[in-house]
């Protein structure tokens, strides 16, 4: 097993991304779902736990398939999802993934937010963790992202937001960025096959790290579209976005519960799901790649459902 921390900061108050959190999620995997590909949302219901209270238990199934890299199409089914299990107790979360064809494979993620610039050391505390442990300070305005995944409008380098008027961000704005908060992950990638366990998951956590610097980057890029939002606006966006996408995708719409929490039901101990970003068609050193395949065009920019257009066309 492979851990890492990742700390992304943010300009916003942890009470803010909360919002934009959940917002950002329900939005983009609306955008990159289609047709019996996607992200399918199985439950999403209030939740408690004796250590950490009240929370939100998220179970979504994201179905892969055609969205895989060449490389790996070579060498899993026709078919296949992976199951994300997510506790939502914010400030602190827990998120889990497994493979519906690897059961050796799974991923473990930790989050706690804090209202700080990454500087709180050995935040989580735990026995799980032997020895020391990489921690990586993610940027979301000057470091890499996959070019493929690259839009202007998304770059926090130049974009500036109308309703906050903040950005864009500058060389060192960890220092002087007010208001600034943190997102500290512990991620644990663990592949029990012999041979290529060392280096899937260090490719793993290669892909993780992009997916979450793309994510923080659409969640500043998209303040304008859900600042201002109450937690009830925002569990309704994220129900008709959840409903919209599974019609999506061609399933039969769950019978879901997004309300606040407040309704015990079975106790389990486990942060909000990080985007569903597709993985890197960068095939990992120890893979030969096959002939490369036509990509099929990204998912639009926008969203507008239904019910918000109509919304949008009264205000």
């Amino acid at each position: 097993m492979l851990t890492k921390e990742y700390r992304i900061c943010m300009p916003l108050t942890t009470e803010e991304y909360r919002v934009g959190q959940l917002y950002t999620i329900s939005k983009h995997s609306h955008q990159e779902s289609e047709k019996g590909e996607g992200v399918e949302v199985v439950k999403n219901e209030p939740h408690e736990d004796p250590v950490h209270g009240p929370g939100q238990f998220t179970e979504k199934r994201v179905h892969l398939s055609s969205k895989l890299p060449s490389w790996a199409r070579a060498v899993t089914p026709r078919i296949f999802y992976i199951t994300e299990k997510a506790w939502n107790y914010y400030p602190y979360t827990i998120t889990e993934y497994t493979c519906s064809f690897l059961p050796k494979f799974s991923i473990y993620i930790e989050t706690k937010y804090e209202d700080n610039c990454g500087d709180s050391e050995n935040i989580f505390h735990s026995d799980k963790i032997l020895g020391d442990h990489e921690v990586s300070f993610l940027d979301i305005a000057f470091d890499e992202i996959p070019e493929r995944y690259y839009r202007s409008l998304e770059d926090p380098r130049f974009f500036s937001s109308a309703k906050t008027g903040r950005g864009p961000l500058r060389e060192g704005w960890r220092q002087h960025t007010k208001p600034i908060m943190c997102s500290y992950k512990l991620v644990s990638v663990k592949f029990e096959v012999w041979g290529l366990q060392t280096r899937v998951e260090q490719f793993v956590h290669k892909v993780i790290r992009d997916i979450l610097l793309i994510g923080h980057r659409q969640a500043f890029a998209w303040v304008d579209e859900w600042c201002g939002m109450t937690m009830e606006e925002v569990r309704r966006y994220e129900r008709e976005t959840q409903e919209a996408t599974n019609e999506l995708i061609g399933l039969v719409p769950p019978t879901i519960s997004v309300s606040e929490v407040g309704q015990p039901t079975v106790t389990h101990s486990a942060p909000a799901s990080a985007p569903s970003t597709p993985l890197s068609d960068e095939a990992p050193d120890f893979l030969a790649p096959p002939k490369t395949r036509p990509r099929k065009k990204s998912a639009p920019e926008t969203l507008m459902l239904p019910a918000l257009r109509e919304r949008a066309g009264t205000e």
